[in-house]
C-alpha cells in the first residue's frame, strides 16, 4: 500500500481552496443536497455501514455515536465539532479548517440533518485566529448561499452554526470539559453518567465529533458506505490524515488508507533527515505509548496499534532520530501535562507534578534507580484513576520510554549527566 487517498486534501494545493467557489467548483455541496432526498435516519445507518470510526483519537463508531441519542427529549438537540486540537504532535485539523473550510460546514449541515439538530457549534482552539477568521468567512459564505439558516435549499430544515473560540486550554479537548466551557464555567470534565448524549450542552442531548469526522460525512454520503468501507482494513475502514513531524525529510499530511504502516509513509516522505536513522515515534500523539525501529511495519489501523502495544490516537507521527535524548523528550511532554491539567482529581493533578520534577532530575544526571520504580508506581496510581482521559495519556511516553530505553535513563545518573549534551552540542556546532 504505497498508494495515496486524497480526499479531504485533494484541493489543497489550489489558491481559493477555502472560498465557496474553490469548494463548489470540485463538487462541494452536492451530497448535501443527495442527504436532503433522504430520511435522517438513512445517513445515520449509511454512517454505521462505512465504518467510520471518530477521527480524534478514541476511534468510536460515529454511527454508533450518533444513533444513542434518546429518541425522545424535552430539551434540543445539538451537534458540537471539537476543533480544539491541542494534542503535542497532532497537526491535522487545523490546516484541514484552513485549506478546506467548506467541507466540515458541509458536514455539519448533514451531520446536524441526521441527528434532528437545529443548532451545531464548533469549538475552535483560540490560539489560531487564522483558522478562526477562516472558519467565521466560510460560515458567512454559507448562509449567504442558502446551506445554512432557514429553510436550506428549500428542504424545510433550519440549521444555525456558531464559531466558538476557545482559551487555549488543552483540557476543553475532552469533550465534558469542553461542554462546560461552551457554557461559559470553567473548563473541566463531567462526571459520567450522564453522558453527552443525553444530557449534553445546556441539558440537551448532545453529538460531539472531531472535525475529521464530521469532515468525512460528505463524501460518504455522496459516494456511498461502501465505498468509503472498501478502504483501511476490515475493522478500521476508510482513510485518515497522518501527520508527519520531526526528523523526516518532508514532513506533512498525507492522507491514506487506515493500515498503512510508517515504512511506508516514510517512502513517501524521504525517509529520515539524511545522515540518521530512526529512533523512536509516537503513532498517535504524545498520549500513546512510543515505538521504536521495530514498529515500522504495524498497520497503522486500531487494532494493530493496540495489540502492539499503543494506541493509533490522532495519527501524529512524531518521528525522532537517534540524536534525541528519550528522557529529555518525555520530560518536554511531562511538563506539558502537568501545565495542562486542569486539577480537579488529585491523581492527575499531583501525579504529573511528580513526572515533572522527577523526570527533571533524572534528565540532568541527578536521579536514581529508585526514582524509575517510583516513576511507575507513579504510573499506576494515575491509570485508571484519573477523571478523565489525560491522566492516562500522560502515563503513556513515561512507562512506554522507561520499558524501552531503561538502560538510556540508567545512563544518565551513571554519567552524572545528560550523555546527548555532548553530542547535541557537536551536532549543532555549539553549545546546548
Amino acid at each position: 500500500m504505497t498508494t495515496l487517498t486524497p480526499i479531504l486534501t485533494k484541493n489543497w494545493d489550489q489558491a481559493d481552496s477555502f472560498t465557496r467557489a474553490g469548494y463548489e467548483r470540485d463538487g462541494g455541496y452536492k451530497a448535501l443536497r443527495k442527504a436532503f432526498r433522504m430520511e435522517p435516519d438513512e445517513i445515520v445507518q449509511a454512517v454505521k455501514d462505512s465504518g467510520l470510526r471518530g477521527r480524534g483519537g478514541a476511534g468510536f463508531p460515529t454511527g454508533m455515536k450518533w444513533g444513542f441519542l434518546p429518541p425522545t427529549s424535552p430539551n434540543p438537540r445539538y451537534l458540537v465539532v471539537n476543533a480544539d486540537e491541542s494534542e503535542p504532535g497532532t497537526c491535522k485539523d487545523i490546516p484541514l479548517m484552513m485549506a478546506n473550510p467548506h467541507v466540515l460546514i458541509e458536514g455539519v449541515v448533514i451531520s446536524s440533518y441526521a441527528i434532528r439538530s437545529n443548532v451545531a457549534f464548533i469549538y475552535v482552539r483560540g490560539e489560531v485566529l487564522h483558522v478562526i477568521r477562516r472558519l467565521h468567512q466560510a460560515v458567512a459564505e454559507a448562509y449567504e448561499a442558502g446551506y445554512l439558516g432557514k429553510d436550506i435549499l428549500g428542504s424545510g430544515y433550519d440549521l444555525d452554526v456558531v464559531v466558538h473560540s476557545g482559551a487555549g486550554a488543552y483540557i476543553c479537548g475532552e469533550e465534558t470539559a469542553l461542554l462546560d466551557s461552551l457554557e461559559g464555567f470553567r473548563g473541566q470534565p463531567r462526571l459520567k453518567p450522564p453522558f453527552p448524549a443525553v444530557a449534553g450542552l445546556y441539558g440537551g442531548p448532545t453529538v460531539i465529533n472531531n472535525v475529521e469526522s464530521i469532515a468525512s460525512v460528505p463524501s460518504i454520503v455522496g459516494n456511498g458506505p461502501d465505498w468509503f468501507a472498501s478502504m483501511g482494513t476490515e475493522k478500521s475502514q476508510g482513510f485518515g490524515i497522518f501527520s508527519l513531524s520531526g526528523h523526516v525529510t518532508r514532513p506533512g499530511q498525507y492522507e491514506a488508507p487506515l493500515g498503512i504502516t510508517l515504512r511506508e509513509l516514510l517512502d513517501m516522505a524521504g525517509g529520515i533527515r539524511e545522515g540518521h536513522r530512526l529512533k523512536f515515534w509516537t503513532p498517535g500523539g504524545s498520549s500513546t505509548p512510543i515505538f521504536t525501529e521495530e514498529h515500522l511495519d504495524v498497520p497503522l489501523d486500531f487494532e494493530s496499534v493496540g495489540a502492539a502495544g499503543s494506541m493509533l490516537g490522532t495519527r501524529a507521527l512524531q518521528i525522532f532520530d537517534e540524536t534525541t535524548c528519550v528522557v529529555r523528550a518525555v520530560l518536554r511532554w511531562s511538563e506539558f501535562y502537568a501545565h495542562e491539567s486542569c486539577g480537579k482529581c488529585t491523581p492527575c493533578r499531583e501525579g504529573t507534578y511528580w513526572y515533572k520534577l522527577m523526570l527533571k532530575r533524572l534528565e540532568s544526571g541527578q536521579g536514581t534507580e529508585e526514582d524509575l520504580e517510583t516513576l511507575l508506581d507513579i504510573s499506576d496510581n494515575i491509570l485508571g484513576r484519573a477523571f478523565c482521559a489525560l491522566g492516562d495519556g500522560a502515563t503513556s511516553p513515561v512507562v512506554s520510554s522507561i520499558k524501552l530505553f531503561r538502560d538510556e535513563y540508567v545512563r544518565h545518573f551513571e554519567q552524572g549527566s545528560c550523555p546527548f549534551d555532548a553530542a547535541e552540542s557537536t551536532l549543532w556546532g555549539g553549545a546546548k
